[in-house]
């Protein structure tokens, strides 16, 4: 192969053999054929130690010239180099060309420098494989990037590997850098072996391989929930780009339910959902999220570091106290809700993660946030991003917040928008929105997002159309859908429309479902069908969910509970919930109880009732307690109901208070009855009522019985009517049993007839 000498062929003649001064000179060869030849992406130069400083003292270039003139071949060679360096091609040339021809490897290499400089590439590799030959790791580097740039990567490879294994870093690097092209193993050696000689390109990209391989070691054992709640657990560094998530109308990339329009029955909300609608069958919502006020065009001076990192320790010290940092099953981080690990609730049968044990990819991105912090210090922009967001996601807000900081000082735009999120996250908007516009400035279309999301907050819906339009401008596609979210929010049905559409033909999965809900409200169901299938085959798990709607609308039970499993495989709570029932109804109550518990787990009070149900119904009924028992514990069924009662389920509040009376425990029987009363329940009335008149209040007891009666409860009215016919008022008693004989059930109905026979009988008598 060209090229390709051995070095005993050019070194036996005794040429090329370093001589005393050498050392020096490669030294400032390395420098420059860096300097010249320096990767793509990154602007490391060597690091080798070296005298230049003091070589460029006053008066060193006027010695080493004379030296040089003198005929000393290192003088020349280094005089040669300082020349390069300054761009003097002219006056450097001579020197090294002399040094070159005395055997000295440093000036050959630089030679081979100068020539590329000037346009002569095969001149210069013809110096540069002489260098390299004769063991010049910076030559070596130099040749290997030539052949590369020629497009002949085994040449390539071979010179890259011969100045990477004498320990040259930049040698290392662009090795690395071949192979990972090649999507070679090997790669990642390289890159370590550049990275702990100091290269911060090759540190950062060592730490992207490393979260890689994290990732898909959660990938693979279903992890990623565990690792985010460690105390040193990660995110994938993708998450600096998915920042507009926690507080915009629309989110980047895979945006969640409540970001766009889902429906009525899902939970899966958006941070300050719309009030829900339900138009028809379907009963569809449109959610449009919103934020707290801000305002990003305040006057005044920028954010003032100190006082913000300040609120960033408050903020990390508040989440600490709550247990939010490693509370079991949550994830830390300020401003965002920590979600259950586990799908269950009390009485649950999963197990919880067992802290003694590590998480699947714990150990390699524990070291790749090493490696982002080795290149963040030495002014890698990117990796303190990546750093900021994996102290972020531990909860260690200050730290992220200043590496965050020194990235979008630098220029980083999406460590600019990170930084607001952070802030707007520890209650500081005003800031937040101050690194938004500066970032929105800089082109960052999420940042655009979120201050076109503060203005809709502040009902300021021109200044919130500008800037969603602006994030179109720099090509971030949600700009549109949060176009169509504000003005579906204003009921501008067509224009909604149109913006959702261009937000769905670009690829937005949740613009694709809310144009789907508006077809559908439209009573287009034709026409919304496709979208919605669009939708949840890129992944929106609302779209799936609002597919079982639809189907089930049309009786179609087995392609409905095909999308509901889909959907509830992926986490949605009320797609759960739907399969839990249908499995009910079907007898399968084991596999009924394990998605009612997702359900339940996940906020569903529907959920938690119905599990409870099927829980009651395994028990024997329970009597009052005899006489010195105690009172008996709560039993998990009891739990359940009173988590869906807690959220205002009002048959779960009946539920619960006759079970806290079948103990004994008249007082909470009253409490939760008064509580499903007040919110309507007949029942609950009814019941309330029985209490009051056992403990001799019949007054207060007819009112509720008069309630549940209205509302057609045919005990209450039959209570009624018995109360009226002690009290002596025989007509009040007959039309109450009248009502009760129209309500029933049948035997409330015998019952009601027989006494207004009698009530009729006295007052005929």
């Amino acid at each position: 192969m060209e090229f390709m000498g051995d070095r005993a062929t050019l070194l036996k003649t005794g040429r090329f053999v370093q001589p005393h001064a050498g050392e020096v000179a490669d030294a400032i060869d390395v420098v420059l054929g860096a300097g010249h030849h320096s990767d793509d992406h990154t602007d490391d130069t060597d690091t080798e130690d070296n005298n230049t400083d003091a070589l460029e003292t006053a008066g060193a270039e006027a010695r080493h010239r004379s030296a040089a003139d003198a005929g000393d071949t290192a003088a020349m060679s280094v005089l040669g180099a300082l020349l390069l360096r300054r761009g003097d091609l002219d006056g450097a040339e001579p020197y090294l060309r002399g040094a070159t021809a005395d055997g000295d490897r440093a000036a050959a290499n630089n030679l081979g420098v100068l020539l590329h400089q000037r346009g002569y590439a095969e001149e210069a590799a013809g110096w540069w494989r002489i260098a390299a030959v004769a063991g010049s790791a910076a030559a070596a580097h130099a040749l290997g990037r030539h052949f590369r740039e020629r497009g002949d990567e085994p040449a390539a490879e071979y010179w890259l590997r011969q100045s990477a294994e004498q320990g040259h870093a930049l040698g290392a690097y662009a090795l690395a850098d071949l192979l990972e092209h090649r999507s070679d193993t090997g790669a990642e050696r390289w890159l370590r072996t550049a990275a702990e000689q100091g290269h911060r390109e090759a540190a950062y990209r060592l730490a992207r391989a490393l979260e890689r391989r994290a990732a898909e070691e959660c990938r693979k054992s279903d992890g990623l929930d565990r690792l985010v709640r460690g105390a040193t657990g990660l995110r994938a560094t993708a998450a600096p780009e998915r920042r507009a998530a926690a507080t915009r109308p629309a989110t980047a990339g895979p945006a969640r339910a409540g970001d766009a329009a889902a429906p009525a029955r899902s939970v899966r909300h958006a941070r300050n959902p719309a009030p829900a609608s339900e138009p028809g069958a379907a009963a569809l919502r449109r959610a449009a999220g919103t934020v707290r006020e801000a305002d990003a065009a305040r006057p005044g001076p920028l954010w003032q570091t100190d006082a913000a990192l300040r609120a960033l320790a408050d903020a990390e010290a508040a989440n600490r106290a709550s247990g939010g940092d490693e509370a079991a099953g949550t994830v830390s981080g300020t401003g965002r809700a920590g979600r259950r690990a586990r799908a269950g609730g009390p009485g649950e049968h999963g197990t919880g993660t067992d802290s003694g044990s590590a998480a699947p990819g714990r150990a390699p991105l524990d070291e790749a946030a090493q490696w982002y912090r080795q290149a963040a210090a030495r002014g890698h922009r990117r990796a303190a991003l990546h750093l900021g967001a994996i102290l972020e996601k531990r909860g260690e807000l200050k730290e992220a917040g200043r590496w965050y900081l020194t990235a979008a000082k630098d220029g980083e735009a999406r460590a600019a928008c990170a930084l607001g999120f952070l802030l707007r996250d520890a209650g500081d908007e005003e800031s937040a929105a101050v690194w938004w516009l500066r970032a929105a400035q800089d082109g960052d279309g999420n940042a655009a997002n979120a201050l076109g999301a503060l203005h809709a907050a502040r009902g300021e819906q021109q200044t919130a159309e500008r800037w969603y339009r602006a994030a179109m401008d720099a090509g971030d596609v949600n700009g549109a859908y949060n176009l169509g979210l504000l003005c579906a929010a204003q009921d501008r049905t067509a224009q909604a429309e149109q913006w959702y559409r261009r937000a769905a033909y670009a690829g937005h999965r949740e613009a694709a479902n809310a144009l789907a809900v508006l077809l559908l409200q439209a009573g287009d169901a034709v026409g919304a069908e496709p979208w919605f299938s669009k939708a949840a085959e890129a992944g929106s798990v609302d779209a799936a969910f609002n597919l079982g709607i639809l189907h089930a609308g049309r009786d179609d039970d087995r392609t409905a509970l095909a999308w509901y499993e889909r959907a509830a495989a992926a986490g949605h709570t009320e797609a759960a919930l739907q399969v839990g029932m249908a499995l009910l109804r079907d007898g399968d109550e084991q596999s009924a109880e394990r998605h009612l518990r997702c359900a339940a787990g996940g906020g569903s009070a529907e959920a938690a009732f119905r599990l409870a149900a099927v829980l009651d119904s395994r028990r024997p009924p329970l009597g009052p307690p005899a006489l010195g028992e105690p009172v008996a514990a709560k039993g998990e069924c009891e739990e359940w109901y009173e988590r869906a009662a807690e959220q205002g389920h009002r048959r779960a509040q009946v539920r619960v208070g006759m079970l806290a009376a079948a103990r004994g425990d008249m007082a909470e029987a009253a409490r939760w009855y008064r509580d499903a009363a007040e919110a309507g329940s007949r029942s609950g009335a009814f019941n309330l009522g029985l209490l009051l008149a056992r403990e001799g209040s019949e007054r207060e007891a007819s009112l509720w019985w008069t309630r549940a009666a209205r509302a057609g409860h045919g005990r209450a009215a039959l209570r009624l009517a018995l109360l009226a016919a002690r009290r002596g008022e025989l007509a009040e008693g007959q039309r109450w049993c009248a009502r009760a004989v129209e309500l029933g059930p049948a035997e409330v109905a015998q019952r009601a007839a027989r006494l207004r026979e009698a009530l009729l009988q006295e007052l005929t008598a």
